[in-house]
């Protein structure tokens, strides 16, 4: 059984370890956990690995956060993979840092990554994991903040989190989105 786990992100060295680009950062530790490398393909940088049977297709989307809805309605259609087996790792501003939270389905909450997707897959009903960046900016900085690095303090604890998020891709493959929810939203 094959999954598409796409990591939301905006391509370049600009945004390299940006709150913004969680999704990348947590594929970039998976794929590098597995030893399998991206690669540049249509749309994005895909690297594809096994795990206990499983296939997953790894995506980070070339096309900036705010269209990465092409990414995924291509890679969906291209691999046969229905909404139910797409995860989505994306930011949320609305959870504290470093919060992990899997979600079976839910509207995009501002975020336009994940409208983009909604929009060009028809659907609000797939999978994402939510990881918190927290919302300590002062009011209308919003888009600076996404946009910064981790602070000194994230620093510390960044790498423990993006593991934490890893371990939770690969059992959503093994045990799909209300199982990994059960073992990880506690967390």
């Amino acid at each position: 059984m094959k999954h598409l786990i796409v990591g939301l992100g905006n391509p370049g060295p600009d945004y390299t370890g940006t709150r913004h680009n969680i999704g990348f950062q947590v594929l970039d530790h998976v794929a590098e956990a597995a030893g399998v490398r991206f690669a540049p393909d249509r749309y994005g940088d895909r690297a594809e690995l096994r795990h206990k049977g499983r296939t997953f297709l790894l995506i980070k989307p070339s096309t900036f956060m705010n269209l990465s809805g092409k990414a995924v309605r291509y890679w969906m259609d291209q691999e046969g993979i229905t909404a139910d087996r797409v995860l989505v790792i994306t930011d949320d501003l609305a959870l504290p840092y470093g919060v992990i939270r899997i979600r079976a389905k839910g509207g995009a909450g501002g975020h336009n990554g994940l409208t983009s997707i909604i929009e060009l897959i028809g659907t609000e009903e797939f999978p994402r994991l939510r990881f918190g960046i927290g919302s300590d900016f002062p009011k209308g900085r919003q888009s600076d903040y996404v946009l910064s690095p981790w602070n000194e303090e994230e620093r510390k604890t960044i790498a423990e989190r993006i593991e934490l998020a890893s371990k939770a891709v690969l059992q959503f493959g093994l045990l799909g989105v209300a199982g990994t929810m059960n073992n990880f939203n506690k967390r």
